[in-house]
């Protein structure tokens, strides 16, 4: 079942003023996505790509300037109090009182949103359990750690039981051993019978934790579909060098390895090269020996198979972990 029908979503912002013009930014640029009921599902792309702002007009929280969004199917628009008894909203900074316990931020959200004394209790109870807050929940919610803190905004937003959770970049600036934990208690969290809905910038992150992702990049979606089916799409092994740096290496690496069959895709960004190549074990000693033979010298080189990162490079022309930027057009060389 659909829980999220997304058709023409757009929304722009007034920019700089340049040459007595003001610039007009597209941050969301005629989107359509549907999420389904009790899965986890991402939006992966680089900060400034729309996802913020996206995720703010789903949950009520900014007007969009055209297209439609049912949520629950309620229109956003139209229906935004049914639509806020559906959701649960978390944002990168969080909502919680830091002069306030997490057992006391729990209990005044559950009692905001209706439930009666008892209830609260019940269900701050139901949540310090679930995701296993006991050990700090009676502590001032200024001294939590950043996991800890993530893991009180994220029961905040479950307080009231909604069938639908927004988590924007919930695990930013955590360390690698929070973050972890953190997955697993959004994994409980479908679990339980919610449907997650998150932004990231973190690869990995969309990975490990999305049963299904939405590559976006400015303003707009360039490909979606699990992340096992996407890498899928890119049919070969991934074979990245660095090229010795002298005169001519990386040009002449590219013109020696481009005719080869077995060579699909070639890119080359300074010294560095990356190749998509079929049968990546069998490949890897004849680019060595032909680039031997014209006189060019290997520093490094590594053997993968696809990652969501060479996903959005293929869908976007640039690579995420530039954060956005593109990789010069001279450099990129697909094979004819």
């Amino acid at each position: 079942m659909e829980i999220i029908a997304i058709k023409g979503l757009r929304k722009s912002f007034r920019g700089r003023k340049t040459k007595g013009r003001r610039e007009v930014v597209n941050a969301v640029n005629g989107i359509d996505l549907s999420v389904r009921e009790g899965e986890i599902f991402g939006f992966l792309g680089p900060n400034g790509a729309g996802k913020t702002t996206t995720l703010r007009i789903l949950s009520t929280l900014l007007p969009a300037d055209g297209g439609e969004v049912r949520i629950a199917g309620c229109d956003v628009r139209r229906e935004p109090r049914q639509v806020r008894r559906q959701i649960g909203y978390v944002s990168q900074a969080g909502g919680t009182d830091p002069h306030a316990t997490g057992r006391e931020n729990l209990l005044l959200q559950a009692r905001l949103y209706g439930l009666s004394k008892t209830e609260a209790r019940d269900r701050a109870a139901q949540l310090v359990d679930a995701l296993d807050l006991a050990p700090f929940v009676d502590r001032f919610a200024k001294v939590y750690s950043g996991g800890q803190r993530r893991k009180l905004d994220i029961a905040v937003g479950m307080v009231h039981r909604p069938r639908l959770l927004f988590l924007d970049e919930p695990t930013t600036g955590l360390d690698p051993v929070s973050r972890s934990q953190l997955w697993g208690q959004i994994r409980a969290l479908r679990g339980m019978g919610t449907t997650v809905f998150l932004t990231t910038h973190y690869m990995e992150e969309a990975d490990a934790l999305c049963d299904r992702i939405a590559i976006m990049d400015t303003g707009r979606i360039a490909a979606q579909g699990s992340p096992t089916d996407l890498k899928r799409g890119i049919e070969g092994d991934i074979l990245s060098l660095t090229v010795n740096h002298v005169e001519n290496a990386p040009r002449v690496a590219v013109e020696t390895l481009r005719p080869l069959p077995m060579v699909r895709e070639i890119e080359a960004d300074g010294s560095s090269l990356r190749l998509v190549v079929a049968h990546g074990g069998e490949a890897l000693p004849v680019v060595l020996r032909l680039l031997e033979g014209q006189g060019v010298g290997v520093a490094d080189i590594a053997l993968s198979r696809p990652s969501l990162d060479d996903v959005f490079l293929r869908a976007t022309g640039h690579s995420l972990r530039d954060n956005g930027k593109p990789v010069p057009a001279a450099s990129l060389t697909a094979k004819e």
